[in-house]
């Protein structure tokens, strides 16, 4: 679907739903944030909403630590690829390709992103970086470190519904001034594992058949090539039912059924069913640990301390900057990262004890 001379995609929505039929609500989402995120800069105190790397450089660079970790204990291959997928600003991969060079690890650039606004800015942030629309042209040669921070969580979301007649997809109509969402016509049972089929009726189970393929091709990729990634995102590590859908704009949560392209949708990552897929494709999963105890793990309180010594002026903001990325209450508990690594590729630090 296209932006027709400047319409709102509510407008759109509503006269294809008038043609054709309820659409789902995987097609509501991708729509509304493909129209969202060609339209803007979604980041920052000025926009939507504020990533990890965005609050404290500590965040990349201990993301660099662990990448150069990485390889200098798989040998320091000579030729090896820094992968993002979704890089914001850049932020993250200035601060992370900043610190890892400083052990001597200095990558090609390759950076994952659709976006052309979101391009412009990082060009002036990380020069010299290669852009991909998608994975297929990233290098087929030569080990990759891939990066997927807040990445998952806005890729489209299937949801299916039990009800007394079985599994529905849920499917997106007109409800007044906004949409919702209805159970449509098709049987979608065999969509369900085995384990949640005879869940109550009302139960709706959410994918998502994106983030599964991306680990697909990544994992596939550590499998050929050598390398290692880290998905760092908000969701849950055991199986979870019920929607989590929801929307942000200029920082606080709005209604995902009301001026669908014009806040930023996500849902929570579903990370214990891409274990399975990375694992089917030859990866090591490393493990899934909450951010704040991996962070912690990898150094930030000393780090913290360190930036603070040389710089007593931004020790408070430093100190709640630590505290916002670590802390239970934000985004320590909520946020997990999950490594995977090729064969012959190490374990990585923060994923073991």
């Amino acid at each position: 679907m296209t932006q027709a001379g400047g319409e709102s995609l509510a407008a759109i929505f509503r006269r294809l739903i008038a043609s054709t039929g309820p659409i789902s609500l995987m097609h509501y989402m991708g729509e509304a944030n493909a129209r969202y995120y060609a339209s803007r800069d979604p980041l920052g105190t000025a926009g939507d909403f504020v990533t990890a790397p965005e609050i404290s450089q500590m965040f990349g660079e201990l993301i660099g630590l662990w990448l150069a970790d990485m390889w200098i204990n798989a040998g320091r291959k000579q030729t090896v690829h820094y992968v993002e997928l979704g890089p914001g600003r850049g932020t993250l991969a200035r601060d992370a390709l900043r610190a890892a060079g400083r052990h001597g690890l200095e990558p090609s650039v390759h950076l994952v992103e659709a976006s052309a606004a979101l391009r412009d800015v990082q060009l002036a942030t990380v020069p010299g970086a290669q852009w991909h629309h998608d994975l297929s042209t990233i290098p087929d040669h030569g080990p990759l470190l891939v990066v997927a921070n807040e990445f998952l969580d806005a890729l489209p979301v299937r949801q299916l519904v039990k009800t007394a007649e079985g599994w529905r997809e849920r499917m997106v109509v007109p409800d007044g001034d906004r949409f919702a969402c209805i159970a449509g016509p098709q049987p979608m049972d065999p969509a369900v594992p085995d384990a949640r089929r005879d869940a109550p009726d009302g139960t709706i189970y959410e994918l998502c058949p994106g983030a599964a393929a991306t680990v697909y091709e990544v994992a596939g990729r550590l499998k050929d090539q050598g390398g290692a990634a880290l998905f760092i995102d908000y969701g849950h590590d055991s199986p979870r039912d019920g929607s989590t859908l929801q929307a942000v704009r200029a920082h606080l949560k709005v209604d995902p059924f009301v001026n669908p392209g014009e806040a930023d949708l996500t849902a929570h990552v579903d990370f214990a069913a891409l274990v399975p897929i990375a694992e089917s494709r030859g990866a090591r999963w490393i493990g899934t640990v909450p951010q704040g105890r991996w962070l912690r793990a990898l150094g930030i309180e000393a780090r913290t301390e360190a930036l603070s010594a040389s710089a007593p002026q931004h020790a408070a903001a430093l100190q709640v900057a630590r505290d916002r990325l670590i802390g239970d209450g934000q985004m320590g508990l909520l946020f997990k990262v999950m490594g995977l690594a090729g064969p012959g590729w190490p374990g990585g630090a923060g994923f073991s004890g």
